[in-house]
């Protein structure tokens, strides 16, 4: 029987956590997301310590969130105690419910400068910088981590007792090792193994698409919670389907013209939140993944370049809303000839 979750006082209900995915999880993501419902927490993109403490807009702003985006999780990333200690209180300072700490990306520019998944393999620095966080912040300390770096060093037992060790309060496991990137399948098993050692609340990721898939997880390992990332990309209704399923009810299913009102509602955030340009390119980057939801071919990249080539946001929401079938087709105009 699934059921919400505690980190510390800040209750995961339900326990279902919006991955954090760079690029992709933006605080106009967060709230497009947020408001389809069945979200018990959400998760910034996740932010360069080293852009924080420089003062970089960009890693600044990364920061945003609304009030009803509320449960709300600051990720940072970076290899340097001292930077990871401030980068930290500045996420308690804007008003972050939770910080998480990065033990994951497998970015090698990530990793070349000890952060990520390179924490996985110096378990001193890991220690270190855990402790010195620990020391400095009130809100609760999180940390998400792999099943190690190289995939004949597994190591994510050992890694989540250290984290548990330093004064971490929830463990989210990625089930795939560094080498493996986003390749094969994640290793669930190990969610279930972490979740026997450790006493603090357990969260499982990767490869959670449907509500089969995510049930099938939660009886499986005994996990607290489930991270949904990609699968959120591709079906941004899918908290709420888990969540109805979990209360027994019907699973809500969108029609076509939640479909089409999905995009437009996202663009709108984009042009709210960013220049025009910007947020051309964001929706191009996911309309993509949105229009999966009827199980066929999505449109290409190529397809949706063709209907948003025109700088003009009066045109695109005509575009989005003169969808006749799901996906969308868009063609280019046939050169008149002779």
């Amino acid at each position: 029987m699934t059921k919400p979750f505690k980190i510390r006082d800040v209750e995961i209900n339900p326990p279902l956590i919006l991955s954090p995915m760079a690029g992709v999880t933006d605080v106009s993501f967060r709230r497009l997301i947020k408001r389809r419902g069945g979200v018990g927490l959400t998760v910034s993109e996740f932010i360069s310590v080293e852009g924080l403490t420089r003062n970089n807009p960009k890693s600044k702003r990364q920061m945003r969130f609304y009030e009803d985006e509320r449960p709300f999780a600051v990720q940072i990333f970076g290899g340097q105690r001292e930077r990871m200690r401030l980068a930290a209180e500045m996420a308690e300072e804007v008003g972050a419910d939770v910080l998480d700490v990065n033990c994951g990306c497998p970015a090698p520019k990530v990793v070349k400068h000890g952060g990520g998944s390179g924490l996985l393999k110096d378990h001193p620095r890991l220690e270190t910088i855990l402790q010195e966080i620990k020391k400095t912040i009130t809100i609760p300390l999180t940390v998400k981590i792999r099943a190690g770096y190289f995939d004949h060093t597994i190591n994510a037992v050992e890694t989540a007792k250290l984290a548990e060790g330093c004064g971490a309060e929830h463990i989210a496991l990625h089930g795939r090792t560094k080498e493996q990137g986003y390749r094969g399948l994640a290793n669930w098993d190990l969610v279930r193994q972490i979740k026997e050692v450790v006493n603090v609340p357990v969260s499982g990721s990767g490869d959670v698409t449907s509500i089969e898939g995510a049930f099938a997880r939660f009886e499986e390992t005994g996990c607290d919670g489930i991270l949904i990332g990609r699968g959120a990309m591709a079906n941004p209704w899918i908290f709420r389907q888990i969540e109805d399923a979990m209360h027994g009810r019907e699973s809500f299913q969108p029609t076509l013209a939640d479909k089409r009102n999905i995009l437009l509602e996202y663009f709108e955030m984009l042009r709210e939140d960013m220049l025009e340009v910007p947020a051309i390119n964001r929706m191009k980057q996911l309309a993509g993944q949105f229009t999966r939801l009827a199980g066929r071919r999505p449109v290409s990249h190529r397809r949706l370049s063709l209907a948003f080539r025109r700088r003009d946001p009066l045109a695109h929401r005509r575009i989005l809303r003169s969808y006749r079938q799901w996906p969308p087709v868009f063609r280019r105009r046939r050169q008149p000839t002779g």
